[in-house]
């Protein structure tokens, strides 16, 4: 293999003499050499710690930053176990057994590390890092409960009575928007855009413009009026006019509903507000589901089926 300025090139040393390019980056230069040779790649350029460096630098970019952060978390529990094993050498006889290990106290976990696994794998396949076939086939996911708890007005109300006014603020706006906690914490003066509160989804990117009308109106004139120590930008503002990071909401939540004695989550609203909506129309328009079943499956398994009683005199 020879280099020339930023790129590298395959050497046939044969007549006709060619150079067959590489491409600029060394690893995978390395890669296409062997595959022209038919050489198995040295080791340390096929373990799954170095694999999984060049997925982060080639497909992080095109994850949300809340995404980033789960993958963080779940490739450093796969990396302690198949991090410096060749990726050739992972069967789907060592995926079950990191599934069983794993699931034996976070089954939800082990599931997304799997996943995680997977989608690494399939990168791998079409870089040239490997050409077996995925060992995380016909291996099953644990079983997963989704959430199926509704916020009756009370418990909202018992825990917004022992909220300080940033977490109320929150609630509500989370609430009438319908939006997720790290969303409604992102929301700005400068999100209101004719007569709108602009939002775009971290977690799947979708846009909406929610109507600044009623009750949602009214919050918004309230936060406006109070009087802040710093004026920021954000709708939602502790009591020096900083924003709340997700953890300080956490904890301002988690203090209050622990006083009010009640056991639902934050994320819990936003399943209260596809519900008292009002259609299923509403609901996936409000929540920015791709789909009408998706959000009918939400509605229903949080607020119940709604059936029809026997209309029949006996």
């Amino acid at each position: 293999m020879r280099q020339k300025g930023a790129s590298y090139y395959y050497d046939t040393q044969q007549t006709p003499r060619k150079w067959i390019p590489l491409g600029q980056d060394y690893q995978q230069a390395l890669i296409e050499w062997a595959k022209i040779e038919g050489r198995d790649l040295s080791p340390e350029l096929s373990t799954l710690t170095t694999i999984y460096a060049h997925y982060k630098r080639d497909v992080y970019p095109s994850k949300s930053p809340a995404t980033q952060r789960d993958n963080d978390r779940e490739s450093a529990k796969l990396l302690l176990v198949f991090g410096d094993s060749a990726i050739d050498s992972i069967t789907p006889a060592d995926v079950q057994q990191y599934m069983e290990a794993r699931g034996a106290t976070a089954k939800v976990r082990a599931n997304r590390e799997k996943a995680l696994l997977s989608h690494v794998w399939n990168f791998a396949r079409a870089k040239g890092y490997t050409t077996l076939p995925n060992p995380c086939a016909g291996i099953k996911n644990h079983r997963e409960r989704g959430r199926d708890k509704y916020v009756s007005d009370s418990e909202y109300k018992a825990v917004w009575q022992q909220a300080d006014q940033a977490l109320r603020d929150a609630m509500d706006l989370a609430y009438l928007t319908g939006q997720r906690p790290s969303d409604v914490l992102k929301l700005s003066m400068t999100d209101i855009q004719d007569g709108t509160l602009a939002i775009k989804q971290a977690k799947t990117g979708t846009k909406l413009r929610i109507l600044i009308e009623g009750e949602l109106a009214a919050l918004i004139e309230r936060i406006k009026a109070r009087e802040q120590k710093t004026k920021g930008l954000r709708l939602v503002q502790d009591e020096n006019g900083r924003h709340l990071t997700y953890w300080q909401l956490a904890n301002r939540f988690e203090e209050a509903r622990a006083a009010a004695k009640v056991t639902f989550q934050f994320r819990d609203i936003r399943a209260k507000a596809a519900t008292d909506v009002g259609g299923l129309d509403s609901a996936q328009q409000l929540l920015g589901h791709a789909s009408r079943a998706m959000s009918e499956h939400y509605v229903k398994k949080v607020a119940g089926t709604k059936v029809k009683p026997v209309n029949r005199k006996i």
